[in-house]
């Protein structure tokens, strides 16, 4: 049984920045969150979940383009947390945020990923 949970999201002034979290958590054997990639996808409404950043186990990161210079995604495997730093938001960056597990290599499908939060909303105004 695995859960992901977020936390970090709210209401912030265009040009600000936000910190997301998200929590792993498992009973598996020790090591597995480190084969597991991790990814912050995001869906407005009346629009598609679209994937914003992903980590995979060697640490290599990918993100979508529009994000690109702006956001970062980490992990730290000891705490089995993932965060995605967003500087300079934009208010086209508003949406529910979620982030999703899978173990081995990182994809930008949605329905690549088995395990999934609840999600965090943020929300840019200009």
């Amino acid at each position: 049984q695995v859960s992901v949970m977020e936390s970090g999201g709210g209401s912030v002034q265009a040009g600000g920045s936000q910190t997301l979290s998200c929590v792993f958590d498992g009973a598996f054997e020790v090591g597995y969150f480190e084969f597991t990639c991790m990814a912050w996808f995001r869906q407005a409404p009346g629009k598609e979940r679209e994937a914003v950043a992903d980590i995979d186990r060697s640490y290599a990161t990918t993100y979508t383009e529009s994000v690109k210079g702006r956001f970062t995604i980490s992990r730290d495997n000891a705490q089995k947390t993932v965060y995605l730093q967003m500087n300079s938001l934009k208010p086209e960056d508003t949406g529910m945020y979620y982030c999703a597990a899978r173990l081995g290599l990182c994809t930008p499908r949605p329905a690549d990923f088995r395990d999934w939060g609840q999600g965090t909303q943020v929300t840019v105004s200009s």
